[in-house]
């Protein structure tokens, strides 16, 4: 990190279950740590919960490839798995709890104007929360698929809010309480972390009377909030848990990144009949025409986007293939002159439920399928052919 955090750790290594989403976090003093706390992170869930992680998927830092991380794993009968170099996404679930929980953790101190150092304390906090809350890509909560019991809810408190700590031993004239800040849930013990500004230490208390619409902004040294992270690891005791760092635009499935990982993918058939049926909306839009490319035009490329759609109880109900063209090679003013889409602004969508609630109307919500289709191309582009449908003869 680039600034430590209290208790001088500049690094953290997370290990999410692929299964049930749940997830551990484990922060460090160094990069070579991240074997010591595999081991401690090993040790707990198989004593702890009698899981045994099969497999254990991560990126090629070299703190996962030493021979003695690698030997460690063959000698417990665990799989060693990595993420081919340039290629996060096969590593979703991971990269995409970390993105989140980074995500989280600047919000957090954002709002509650803690020192920047306190940066472990948000962040156990924000897995600590994650663990206990609905998930779209699983139909319980991860505290409930990891451990066969409901998580409560009630004890959860607003991180950063001011409290008044009840002390233990006070003088005759002394106050009964102090004001401090929350800072999180300790792990060893029911309670809650709280911080003194006034000696500057972190505590554990049980009796509290929470603030939580209260600021406390007396004592702010703001900076920047910059946070770093070690690589990604995913493992397996029923199915995978995972370490990572946050990466923009990433899944947060383990969707194919390619057309050949969708053609190797186990649900290959439903990929097949998605990208057909977005070829045959190509074709009913008339979307191209297949020409022999002009000479001295350079055509740019395509690519498949997949993403299996989820509803509210983690089950898929759909597969769907997105054909997208490589716009990013195009140069505005030679490839294109403008860009626009047009979206309904929300508080013109609430205007409009407002007048049908007063009205007492009906509303009915309707779905263009591949809308963006029916736009107005007026520029000439061409296009390589999209990987399983190629026409063999013509280039473009």
């Amino acid at each position: 990190m680039s600034i430590q955090a209290r208790g001088g750790y500049e690094y953290f290594i997370t290990f999410t279950d692929d299964y049930s989403r749940f997830g551990y976090v484990y922060l460090m003093r160094h990069k070579s740590d991240a074997f010591d706390m595999f081991k401690a992170f090993k040790a707990e869930v198989e004593n702890q919960l009698e899981k045994h992680i099969k497999i254990l998927r991560s990126d090629r830092g070299g703190e996962y490839l030493s021979g003695e991380f690698q030997q460690y794993l063959i000698d417990n009968g665990i799989v060693s798995q990595f993420s081919a170099p340039g290629t996060p996404q096969q590593n979703g679930v991971a990269e995409r709890r970390n993105r989140t929980l980074l995500d989280m953790v600047r919000s957090m101190l954002s709002y509650s104007t803690l020192p920047i150092s306190f940066w472990g304390y948000a962040l156990q906090t924000a897995i600590y929360i994650l663990n206990d809350v609905p998930s779209k890509s699983v139909p319980k909560t991860p505290h409930e698929l990891w451990t066969g019991r409901k998580p409560s809810l009630q004890h959860l408190r607003i991180f950063g809010c001011p409290a008044h700590v009840l002390k233990g031993k006070i003088e005759k004239m002394e106050s009964r309480s102090e004001t401090c800040i929350f800072v999180g849930y300790p792990k060893e013990t029911k309670g809650y972390y709280f911080y003194s500004p006034s000696d500057l230490n972190v505590f554990v208390s049980t009796n509290a009377k929470f603030l939580e619409k209260d600021y406390m902004n007396d004592f702010v040294p703001r900076s920047r909030i910059v946070l770093n992270e070690i690589g990604r690891v995913r493992t397996q005791p029923e199915r995978y848990i995972g370490l990572g760092e946050s990466v923009e635009n990433l899944p947060d499935d383990d969707d194919p990144y390619t057309y050949k990982e969708a053609m190797e993918d186990v649900d290959s058939h439903h990929w097949q009949k998605a990208m057909q049926s977005e070829i045959e909306s190509m074709f009913d839009n008339k979307v191209w025409s297949l020409v022999d490319l002009p000479k001295g035009i350079k055509p740019i490329g395509c690519k498949w986007v997949y993403k299996r759609k989820r509803g509210m109880d983690g089950k898929v109900e759909t597969f769907k293939a997105r054909l997208v063209a490589k716009g990013y090679t195009q140069k505005e003013g030679i490839d294109y002159e403008e860009t626009f889409s047009p979206v309904a602004m929300l508080k013109s969508i609430r205007i409009l439920l407002s007048i049908a609630a007063s009205l007492d109307l009906e509303i009915w919500q309707m779905d263009v399928k591949t809308a963006f289709l029916n736009g107005s191309l007026y520029e000439s582009i061409y296009m390589m052919q999209p990987e399983g449908f190629i026409e063999k003869g013509l280039s473009g």
